[in-house]
């Protein structure tokens, strides 16, 4: 798919392109791996190395003589653990191609051209819209998260059961996986920012300067939620630490009242001929008596003690 950069992306082909390039508008290509090695020399860029699809894990940027090279690595925002959308990207003053065959830029493209009106075009803005598109939800998405851990705190200082460290554990891997991304995107914008080649006009590096921006305060905030979670994790381990610390204490006080009695009942279990409270008629009782004796005056001892 081939557009040029007007009032908005205008859908061409290859033709329209070269004759769009001759008049000073710059173009946006889309290609499969297959097209832009069919394709590559009409674009003139010089690039001498193959741009593979398939062995993308980031997003970088590339300044070489002539060009500029590099690939985005893009979380799916509904499923952080599932495999990122990947594509290539080669670009010069006179346009941007990206090369993809996952459908991930594609998508990019297609969401700014059907959404996106400029009334200053240029290939700077363009970047600077497929950068924020990348990111457009994310602060939507921290905030979700920031709620959803509110609430489990809420729960966990209520002593509600349930299975918190599973999911802050994957909640804190979702956000480590967008802080990465962010921190690409940073140094990918900052790169842009720089213009080593001077492919961008000088007023129009402000938007570069923007996404930085916006970039510096996603990335605070997901900091921010990585150390929540983490805090949240200390808060459950203290909690179920003290529900372990009452389970012992209790135990230890029926302990402490039975161990008499355990005694006593050991004691006069040895049935010796010569034990003379076996041959009273109220040593039962009386043996039962104090048995109730000892553990009345053990519970107000734990009590006094707060240990109950």
């Amino acid at each position: 798919m081939y557009y040029l950069i007007k009032e908005r992306l205008t859908e061409c082909d290859a033709a329209e392109v070269k004759k769009a390039i001759a008049g000073g508008v710059q173009y946006v290509a889309v290609l499969t791996q297959q097209e832009w090695t069919e394709y590559r020399e009409s674009f003139e860029m010089g690039i001498d190395m193959e741009l593979d699809t398939t062995e993308i894990h980031s997003t970088k940027l590339e300044v070489n003589f002539d060009s500029l090279t590099g690939s985005f690595a893009i979380p799916n925002r509904k499923d952080l653990s599932a495999e990122e959308g990947t594509f290539a990207f080669a670009m010069d003053e006179k346009g941007v191609v990206f090369i993809d065959d996952s459908g991930t830029a594609a998508a990019l493209v297609e969401k700014i051209q059907k959404g996106k009106y400029w009334r200053f075009p240029g290939l700077e803005r363009f970047l600077y819209d497929v950068l924020e598109t990348i990111v457009h939800d994310d602060l939507k998405l921290l905030e979700a998260y920031e709620r959803e851990l509110d609430l489990v705190e809420k729960k966990i200082l209520a002593d509600e059961d349930g299975e918190y460290m599973e999911r802050i554990n994957m909640v804190r891997g979702d956000v480590r996986e967008l802080r990465i991304s962010y921190e690409q995107l940073m140094d990918l914008g900052q790169e842009l920012e720089e213009n080593e080649n001077d492919f961008f006009k000088e007023e129009n590096l402000r938007y570069f300067h923007l996404f930085l921006n916006r970039m510096a305060r996603l990335t605070d905030v997901a900091t921010a939620l990585r150390d929540y979670t983490m805090q949240l994790s200390d808060l459950y381990k203290s909690r179920v630490d003290m529900k372990q610390n009452r389970i012992m204490t209790l135990l230890t006080v029926v302990t402490a009242i039975f161990m008499p009695l355990t005694l006593i009942t050991g004691w006069y279990g040895m049935n010796f001929v010569y034990m003379p409270e076996l041959s009273l008629p109220y040593a039962y009782p009386v043996v039962i008596g104090v048995c109730i004796l000892i553990v009345v005056l053990c519970l107000v001892f734990f009590r006094k003690k707060k240990w109950l």
